[in-house]
């Protein structure tokens, strides 16, 4: 019998793809002739969307964010981004515990602000594709997170009544919150705000806690 899906963030949760993002930002930027930004900057950028990371892009550089620019911007760093793979790697002890729950009869499932093409591009990247029974984009629907509606949708798709999310942001918090989902917190990811600010049922640090957590909270 399956047991409660799990269904996870992307970036900042399974994997660590902000040095690929800021290196495919600073080439937007570097061909548009403005000034790249640090690692950090644009990891603070990360977890709303495209839309969202190209209006800090260009408010960072002194431009505005909702400017003549945005679009060239945008588009341009759209085209980068499907090939933006060959930095990113899985936090420590991911492809284990993905195996793990897999095993255990937990159905897996993404639901990411990252648009659908390359959320596809960098899980095949990295061996983890096949894994999941349902991938969702920042593109899939009209809306984003925190909207709770990608969560339904990969609920629907799962064909499953409940599961358990998986997230490391605020974002991923408020979205958990809003779909009245049990929320597991990832600690080392790339969120802003202290963990016991967050709204969360668990928080954890090395993924290998990972199914004793989802057991628990399921």
């Amino acid at each position: 019998m399956s047991r409660v899906p799990v269904i996870f963030d992307l970036d900042g949760t399974l994997i660590d793809s902000a040095p690929d993002i800021h290196a495919a930002s600073n080439a937007v930027l570097s061909e548009a002739g403005l000034h790249p930004l640090t690692l950090p900057q644009v990891r603070s950028f990360v977890g709303k969307g495209v839309p969202h990371l190209v209006e800090c892009l260009l408010r960072a550089s002194g431009e505005d964010p909702n400017g003549p620019r945005n679009s060239e911007i945008y588009d341009a760093f759209i085209a980068r981004y499907e090939d933006a793979v060959t930095l990113t790697v899985t936090y420590p002890n991911v492809r284990e515990t993905l195996d793990r729950l897999a095993a255990l009869g937990h159905p897996l499932a993404i639901c990411t602000n990252k648009p659908l093409a390359p959320t596809r591009a960098v899980l095949a990247h990295l061996g983890l594709l096949p894994l999941f029974q349902v991938v969702l984009g920042g593109d899939s629907l009209p809306v984003r997170k925190p909207d709770p509606a990608p969560l339904f949708r990969v609920l629907a798709d799962l064909g499953a009544p409940r599961a358990v999310y998986v997230g490391d942001s605020e974002v991923d918090a408020a979205t958990a919150q809003a779909a009245a989902m049990p929320f597991a917190l990832f600690t080392e990811g790339y969120r802003k705000t202290p963990v016991e600010a967050l709204p969360h049922d668990v928080a954890f640090s090395d993924f290998t806690d990972l199914p004793a957590i989802v057991e628990r909270l399921a």
